[in-house]
Order: structure tokens, then sequence, then C-alpha cells
């Protein structure tokens, strides 16, 4: 039987919203393991954010090194069935400022 999860990473039905929600949250705990730190913030609207890849501490605002996306575009990158460069170009995945583009290091996850 497949994963409803990786059956709509690969263009099927959408499963439950708890189902993303926890895939989003188990990958970005993840993430934050990996590339400890405070420098960039990783957002995956609506469900969950992290701080992580090494560096100054943002505290206050808008964190200038910023990368946001939905929550299927992310599960793809950390998954490796999308590739950041295609969507950071196509526009699924936001990535400002100098440091955004580091979260690619550590994608796909282990």
């Amino acid at each position: 039987m497949t994963d409803p999860l990786d059956a709509w990473l690969d263009g099927g039905a959408a499963p439950p919203r708890s189902v993303i929600k926890e895939a989003v949250k188990e990958s970005l705990a993840a993430l934050a393991e990996t590339a400890p730190g405070h420098s960039v913030e990783v957002r995956v609207v609506p469900y969950a954010a992290i701080q992580c890849i090494e560096g100054p501490r943002h505290t206050r605002g808008t964190p200038p090194n910023t990368v946001e996306c939905d929550a299927r575009t992310w599960l793809g990158l950390a998954t490796g069935r999308l590739n950041w460069t295609d969507a950071v170009r196509s526009g699924t995945v936001s990535a400002s400022g100098s440091r955004a583009a580091e979260v690619a290091d550590h994608l796909p996850l282990r």
C-alpha cells in the first residue's frame, strides 16, 4: 500500500491536514538538528517555522534571511523529489537574504 503522503507528493490527492502538518514539523525539526543555528528562518505556511544555520541570531521583526514555501514544496525538497534551484526559479520557494540558499546544502534531509 502506498503512503498517502508519498502519493500526494507524487501528484495524488492530499492526505488529511494532520498528516501534512506532522510531516512538516518532523522534517523541519530534522533540518534544525542537521543545521542548528538562528541565522535563517524557514517558514512552511501555515504549518510551522524554524530558525537554522549557524550565524548571527535574529530576534525582532522579519529576519533578513528567510525561506518560505508551502507544505508540498517543502516536503518535495526535504525528500529530494524537488530540486532547490528549480523551486526558487519557478517561484514556489521564496529565498531572501544572502544566507537563505544555505538551506539547500542540507537538502534532501537524510
